[in-house]
């Protein structure tokens, strides 16, 4: 198993990409910490890995707030002794708000869930990794954080900063054995579009207009091979880069 031993904590893992990386990483032998807003949904996840002799624990944890940060990696260490692996999943849309109708309440909530959360929880890690002079660091950006019109301003702009934030990691604490890597995915299948509740219509075209060239909607699993892959030694020489998982979408 290529994760045997080891210890990952994983952000939005209620459900879509982030359950997925938590079930596969428990089948690949890690103990998860499946971390989530929505507890009730998280310990679900839970059962569904112990069940199949996997090892998880849940954590409420709202990514957007420091003192919910310090805790669910504080847990981690409490339940399972270290951290060797952190997964920033958890992430919201920002209704394809471009930035004529973008107010600071939005723009700052999204940039809370989506920038600053990987940032907080990187932070509090970083001090485990670097006292054992290994970890691993895969954060979730987004096709939009590679482009300029798949979302809205505020979703396009802290994925870019986590693309940003992936290179300066990994360049930076390379030499302590740390690697931190991202994936971009497109289109995928999974619930983060609950979070669009009033679309701007400008917004929405501006940014449907790649959409038709998108060659299909992947799986939260075919994301999840894509983090294992990230998250293993397989991946030893990979660092500070960000992988496109979009079945060719952005190659247009």
């Amino acid at each position: 198993m290529k994760l045997s031993g080891k210890v990952a904590v994983v952000t939005g893992a209620a459900s879509g990409m982030g359950k997925a990386i938590a079930e596969l990483f428990a089948e690949e032998g890690a103990k998860v910490v499946v971390s989530d807003l929505n507890v009730e949904h998280a310990d679900q996840v839970v059962k569904g890995i112990e069940a199949k002799g996997g090892t998880a624990v849940a954590v409420a944890a709202n990514v957007a707030v420091e003192a919910d940060v310090q805790r669910l990696i504080d847990s981690a260490v409490e339940h399972f002794g270290t951290v060797d692996i952190l997964v920033n999943n958890a992430g919201i849309m920002d209704n394809f708000v471009p930035a004529g109708e973008l107010t600071d309440e939005l723009w700052e909530k999204v940039f809370a869930v989506n920038a600053t959360g990987p940032m907080r929880t990187t932070r509090k890690v970083l001090p485990i990794f670097t006292e054992k002079k290994k970890g691993v660091i895969v954060n979730i950006a987004s096709a939009g954080g590679l482009f300029g019109s798949r979302a809205g301003a505020a979703y396009t702009a802290s994925k870019h900063a986590v693309v940003g934030f992936t290179k300066n990691v990994g360049f930076q604490y390379a030499n302590l054995g740390i690697r931190c890597n991202a994936i971009a995915p497109g289109g995928v299948n999974t619930n983060i579009a609950a979070s669009l509740t009033a679309p701007s219509p400008f917004g929405a075209e501006r940014a449907s207009v790649g959409m038709a060239v998108n060659p299909r909607v992947g799986e939260p699993q075919e994301i999840a091979k894509v983090a294992l892959f990230l998250a293993s030694d397989d991946s030893s020489f990979v660092n500070g880069t960000t992988i496109v998982a979009d079945a060719g979408w952005t190659a247009y």
